[in-house]
């Protein structure tokens, strides 16, 4: 969090949050029930719920101090504390919502960059099997990006960095599950595009090396072999020491081909870009 959240409050607010806990955790949240208590007594009372893993009430405490408390200090912390408390219960949609409201509110503040950080997360976090639909993941990138070029000298750009390449790569698996599934039944054609994908807009993930030998599979397939020997040589410079090269350089010899740029097709225009400089 920024520094404005890691303020501490002291012995008065540590008394405080006992006054207000002392009400138990069944504390009657229905409207007018916390209007005799100060933003400040329910905002602790918010952190007291988050201490004993109670994220979903905490929301709840966090977002009457905005209701009650509109303009005030507290409100301003509370609502970044409601995004938090949210993110916590995986409650993504809220959480998002609370931290794209701090950031219209609040974008000069200096926890608006922690704001925009957990507004990603709500995507982020909802990333998992690379099975899934990539709507999320297309999202994430996105505001995974705005927090590395509007708040480029904190914390949390870099951790968005580590995590943009992160789903950057969930995307580049997605296009090589399904080149795989085509090349398993012969669909070479279809394989070949999700393949040729890869090589051409995900070529900084760890998925390259094996979408270039499966294009050397997929062109012998197809019979065309000057694009599978050029896809080889690729390999060969670029991953010449990989298990994929080693595969591709057998299928290739043993067809009495070589791993060597030939022809002109858009394989042998990716070796002259990216092998030999010559950007035309």
């Amino acid at each position: 969090m920024g520094s404005g959240l890691r303020r501490t409050l002291g012995a008065g607010g540590f008394i405080l949050m006992l006054g207000l806990a002392a009400c138990g955790p069944d504390t009657d949240l229905s409207p007018g029930a916390l209007d005799g208590y100060s933003a400040e007594e329910i905002y602790q009372r918010g952190e007291y719920e988050l201490e004993r893993n109670q994220p979903d009430d905490a929301a709840l405490y966090f977002g009457e101090i905005e209701r009650l408390y509109p303009y005030s200090d507290w409100a301003k912390r509370g609502l970044i504390m409601q995004a938090f408390a949210y993110h916590r219960d995986r409650d993504y949609e809220n959480s998002r919502a609370a931290a794209q409201r701090y950031v219209d509110f609040y974008p000069a503040d200096e926890d608006a960059a922690y704001a925009q950080y957990l507004l990603a997360l709500s995507y982020y976090d909802q990333i998992d099997d690379v099975g899934r639909d990539q709507g999320l993941t297309f999202q994430a990138l996105q505001a995974l990006r705005v927090v590395i070029e509007q708040y480029p000298d904190t914390d949390y750009a870099q951790s968005a960095t580590l995590k943009f390449d992160l789903a950057f790569d969930h995307l580049a698996a997605k296009e090589m599950e399904i080149g795989r599934y085509y090349l398993r039944r012969g669909h070479y054609a279809a394989a070949v595009n999700r393949f040729r994908t890869v090589v051409e807009d995900f070529q900084t993930t760890s998925h390259t090396p094996e979408a270039l030998h499966r294009l050397v599979e997929s062109y012998l397939s197809l019979g065309l072999t000057d694009e599978a020997s050029t896809a080889g040589a690729i390999l060969g410079f670029n991953y010449r020491s990989t298990e994929w090269y080693e595969d591709s350089y057998a299928l290739l010899t043993g067809q009495g081909l070589r791993a060597e740029v030939s022809g002109d097709n858009w394989l042998a225009s990716i070796y002259r870009q990216v092998v030999r400089g010559e950007w035309i």
